[in-house]
């Protein structure tokens, strides 16, 4: 996958140094992958949820963060659409951010 953006994840590990490494490890991950589908997306991350049609909600350092994808399965592109602690999560709009 084609991800945008880096630089969103790296804003966020720059101010909670904990969730540095479970990003990066997302990232490479991620990077690495050819989800051609929400189910193979489920087969990786078994704890993720799918929103919608192209939004996937990853958990991130044992479900202390919340990560928000959009996915382009067709293109194979995924844009990060939010990154942060479940109280922050709780107050965003899945499909709209």
């Amino acid at each position: 996958m084609r991800i945008f953006s880096r630089s969103t994840l790296q804003e966020f590990w720059d101010k909670h140094a904990e969730v540095e490494q479970p990003l990066r490890s997302w990232f490479a991950e991620a990077k690495k992958a050819k989800w051609k589908e929400p189910a193979e997306i489920l087969k990786q991350y078994s704890n993720a949820r799918i929103i919608g049609k192209d939004r996937v909600v990853f958990n991130i350092k044992g479900n202390e963060y919340r990560l928000v994808v959009a996915i382009r399965y067709d293109k194979g592109l995924a844009f990060v659409r939010f990154v942060g602690t479940h109280a922050e999560y709780d107050k965003i709009d899945t499909l709209t951010v």
